[in-house]
């Protein structure tokens, strides 16, 4: 192929770029200009995938970059160290506010016992229930909630009726796998990750620092 033929082959893929390009930018802008509402919203990510948490608290980080105080509730977690955990409380807390609390109990497949999980579960969420009424409090992060409401430790109108009733410029994030159709209702953002592929089927161990 001739120089001439390769500039002219550049510049009709250029073209062809540009008016790509031109078309999604309107599409992009147009969508920019309906979106005239400034509220808080609720997020769900649920599915069998990993990355729910991590999903969470990575928007728990970005919160905390711009000053917004932050509450992170984790249910059916709290026996194991946590390295986000670790970090993020290790922070000054006069310019990054969080509060951070959890079950203290281990998963409810170790411990094995309905009544001390539910007791701690309703400790947890007496906490997270505040933060949902504070308007100073300006992401809460309602962590693998879903087990909580599925095994019925906490009373599900009450919690919704929480997250629903809450301050207009609060965002909510709940995780966990098994989001039942209300929670999907009531989340105006749904995620679900899906699991294509994980190391622990192939026999690898969870890795300190990656995956906890």
């Amino acid at each position: 192929m001739s120089e001439p033929d390769k500039k002219d082959r550049q510049q009709e893929k250029q073209a062809r770029h540009k008016n790509r390009m031109e078309q999604r930018k309107k599409i992009v802008d147009a969508g920019v200009a309906r979106a005239l509402t400034e509220r808080g919203i609720v997020l769900l990510y649920t599915g069998d995938g990993k990355g729910k948490t991590t999903a969470a608290v990575g928007t728990v980080t970005r919160a905390l970059g711009y000053g917004y105080r932050s509450f992170v509730a984790q249910f059916i977690k709290g026996a194991w160290d946590c390295g986000e955990k670790n970090l993020l409380q290790g922070l000054p807390a006069d310019q990054f506010p969080l509060q951070w609390c959890e079950m203290g109990t281990d998963f409810t497949w170790e411990t094995q016992d309905f009544e001390g999980d539910k007791a701690a579960a309703e400790k947890l969420w007496a906490k997270a229930r505040a933060a949902l009424a504070d308007d100073s409090v300006y992401l809460v992060v309602l962590d693998e909630l879903t087990y909580a409401l599925n095994y019925r430790w906490l009373d599900r109108a009450e919690v919704v009726s929480a997250i629903e009733n809450r301050p207009p410029e609060q965002t909510v994030i709940i995780t966990g796998r098994g989001a039942k159709q209300y929670l999907r209702d009531l989340a105006d953002t749904v995620t679900e990750m899906r699991p294509l592929k994980h190391a622990f089927e192939a026999g690898i161990a969870a890795r300190h620092g990656i995956e906890w």
